[in-house]
Formats: C-alpha cells, structure tokens, sequence
C-alpha cells in the first residue's frame, strides 16, 4: 500500500526530554559560544541537526547485543560477531576495529602516504582532508562539474569525474598516489549519492594504473538505497546486494559506525592487502588498543555488528530518504535555495544564494547556522570557506537528520523556523573570526557578527 503519510517504521520505547529556551536566552547562549554552534551546550539545543554521526537511537536488538559484550582484552567473541557481520557486507580480508571513523583515516593515511603524495577523492571531508594533509600529503576533489552548482538536480551527483582523475594521474604521476577514495554518499557535495556505474569506471581507472581504491564508506546503505532506486538494472535488488557489489570492486574503506553502522561510538578500516593490514595493526596497538577491540568496548562492537544490518533494511532506508526529502522539497517550494536533490543523511541549504548580500569573507554560512539558532533553536553546521577556507566552493548549511531521533512533526518544526529565517534573510549580517586553530578550525572557532558599518550592500 502506498500512501503520501510518512510514518517511522518504529515504536517509541523510551524518549529524552528536549528543553524550550527564549530567543533572549538563545542570544546569551550564542554569544558565550562566541558564535560557534560546536561550543554551546546540548541542553541549550532544541531540535540538534549538526550531525547524524553518533546522535542516532539504537534499536532493541542492539540493546539486547550489548549485554552480550565480552570484554575480554584480547580474542573477545564480540569482535568475532562484529567482524563476521563487517565481512558479511564489505567482504574485506582484514577488518581493525577503531574508535571512530576518523581514527581508521588517520592510520590509514599514516602508513600508506607520505609528504608530497596526492589523494584524489570525489570530495574529501573535513577530517579526511585533516588527516591526509597532517602526513604532508595533498587532499584532491575531483567531483563532477555538476556538483559545484547546488541547483542542478542529478540523480548522481555525488560521482567522481573519471576524466579529471586520469588527468590527475597524467598530470602528478602514479607514484605519487598511494590510493584513491570514494566517499559514498558525497558528504561534502551535499550528501549525493554516487552510481555503480560510476564506481566501476574509478575502479577501472585504478585498476589500470595499479592504485589501491579505497570507499570512505560512512553511508554505504543510504547510498545502495539511491541506487536500487535510481539506476537502471538495480530495482529488484537489495541493498545489501548492491553494497556488496560495490565494495567488491575496492580494496579497502574507512568507515564511520556512528553513521550507517547505527551505533553511538565506532568505526573500523577494513583492507585486503595483509602487508598493510599488519602495519595498520601495529599503528592499532600503539594508538588506539589490540587488534581486537581498536578503542572499542566489547559491547559497542557487539552493537555495530547488529546496527550496519539493520541500517540495510528496507522499511528503514525507505522511511529514512523520504523524511529527508520531505524536508528538502517543502522548504524549496518556498524558494529557499538547497542543494537539488534533497541528499540522504541531511539537507544543505545554499547559503551563498539564502544571503547573497553577505561576502564570502564574512562567512555566510556561519551566519545563516548562527539565525537559525536564534529563531528556534536548530542547531546546524556550516560546510563552507569556514570548514575548507580557500579549498570551499560552497557555502553551505547542512540539517544533518539523526537516524531513528526525530519524528515528523520535528521536521515539520524544521520547516518552519527554515522559513520564517527566509522571509527575514535581508536582515542578516556576516561574521568575522577571532580565533582560529591551525587545523580542523571550524570545531572550535571564535566568530563576532560584524558591525553594522562593516557590512556591504
């Protein structure tokens, strides 16, 4: 039965209060985070949309999973079941277990690339880009044209431009590559999606030149669930089918478990080349915890192995891109400008045409996140010059939508305070930092708004 009404294909077992705050007090709040939506506390947040990574809720299986954690130092039957499952999907050789996804980057990074390297990807993300860029290497985007004009609707605009990555290869040379990354879906790009098709043709390039592909992998099932919905020859496939056909055409990936692996904390590199497993392993030991565990309690594994399943089921990922569009489709029929289409994970409001008044110095999408703070307390992340700084091509907002969190009448919410900004939109000023970190500056940042004879018309 098909019907237009979006219903979460779950129960509530248990909820978690939210708290109401005044605008008077949203404006305290925000000037004691300096204007930087990562540093206010969460309790002052209303509806908290700056990340679907570790902020989803967990099902009753994997709650039932986690009092079966063996916390054994070593050879616990926990990572047995959470590489078993890993496996299952993947179908990778070597599966290290780590804290988060970002910690299998940084080891990855670390063995395989060296000062002066170049790491072509569709587009990096932000800690992806820290970690290569902190060994000396060089973080290269290679996404479709298409991709850098959010209003160009594409079913796969998260691909990777084959041509401009065998341009690359000509252009620096194979041994300055050590691998290749495809980040599915584009996070960067506006949570798109990217095809088989284009998959096979970056690993045929790759194969040709010998370089190692690696997927960042951190929403594989959203992004199977796009193609058995988009692409030609995969409708009466399943999702995990279609992950699985993907990852055998790589030869590694990083992965987040705080996103498609359904879990709270978690991740984990997998790779089929057993030399790099065993220098991984021994970075593993030295930074994280034993091959078997790689930072993570016993119960945690037992819950991912349990979460990246279930994040493949049908219902789920049905109900889940839906909700997703819901939100992206009834903001841009007001007008109010995103990236087409609506992604999987988030919606990525434009925020160089929502305030083109404002100059890109001035950090438009800061200001767009800070008012949607203060007219509802939404938080949200910017994903823009100050995220990348030069390497930005756009300055965006992204709604990030934790799984199983939110129900419709919190998007409906969304919705509302999206529009009430946009009616308002003239009224905004830019920001001017402060302070800044020399790396990943946008976590921890100090922005003022900027005065009133400061701003340009």
């Amino acid at each position: 039965m098909l019907t237009k009404t979006i219903i979460e294909p779950f129960r509530i077992k248990s909820v978690e209060p939210i708290r109401w705050t005044t605008r008077k007090e949203r404006e305290q709040h925000l000037r004691a985070a300096h204007y930087n939506l990562f540093l206010l506390p969460a309790d002052d947040v209303l509806i908290d949309l700056l990340t679907d990574s570790g902020t989803g809720a967990m099902s009753t299986q994997q709650w039932a999973a986690i009092m079966l954690g063996d916390e054994s130092y070593a050879g616990s039957r926990s990572f047995d079941h959470f590489r078993d499952s890993v496996q299952d999907i993947f179908g990778y050789q070597h599966v290290i277990p780590t804290h988060q996804g970002r910690a299998a980057e940084r080891i990855l990074f670390s063995v395989m690339c060296k000062k002066g390297d170049v790491v072509p990807n569709n587009t990096h993300f932000d800690t992806t880009r820290a970690n290569i860029e902190f060994v000396g290497a060089e973080a290269a985007d290679r996404p479709i044209p298409e991709a850098r004009h959010p209003a160009t609707r594409l079913p796969f605009k998260g691909n990777m431009d084959v041509a401009g990555l065998e341009n690359l290869i000509a252009r620096v040379g194979r041994e300055r590559i050590p691998l290749v990354m495809l980040t599915i879906t584009n996070n960067s790009g506006g949570g798109q999606p990217v095809s088989m098709e284009n998959a096979r043709a970056v690993s045929a390039v790759c194969r040709k030149h010998g370089i190692p592909l690696y997927f960042d992998a951190c929403r594989f099932a959203e992004n199977a669930y796009f193609i058995k919905l988009r692409e030609e020859g995969y409708a009466a496939k399943t999702p995990k089918q279609i992950a699985q056909e993907m990852f055998a055409l790589g030869d590694g990936c990083t992965m987040s478990a705080k996103k498609d692996g359904m879990a709270n904390i978690g991740g984990f590199l997998c790779t089929n080349n057993s030399v790099l497993a065993g220098q991984e392993k021994d970075l593993l030991i030295l930074t994280e915890g034993y091959p078997t565990y790689g930072g993570l309690a016993g119960r945690d594994l037992e819950a991912i192995a349990v979460g990246v399943q279930e994040s493949l089921e049908e219902d789920y990922l049905r109900y889940r891109i839906a909700s997703t569009a819901y939100l992206g489709n009834h903001i841009a029929e007001q007008g109010v400008p995103i990236v087409q289409p609506p992604g999987g994970h988030a919606i990525y409001l434009d925020a160089r045409a929502f305030l083109p008044h404002i100059p890109l110095d001035q950090l438009p999408g800061v200001a767009l996140a800070a008012e949607l703070y203060l007219e509802g307390g939404i938080r949200s992340v910017e994903i823009g010059t100050l995220m990348f700084g030069a390497a930005a091509t756009m300055d965006l907002v992204r709604l990030a939508i934790p799984r199983r969190v939110y129900t419709q009448s919190h998007i409906d919410y969304v919705i509302e305070v999206i529009l009430a900004v946009w009616k308002r939109r003239e009224e905004i000023h830019g920001m001017h930092l402060t302070y800044e970190a020399p790396f990943l500056r946008h976590f921890t940042a100090h922005m003022e708004p900027v005065a009133a004879e400061q701003v340009v018309r």
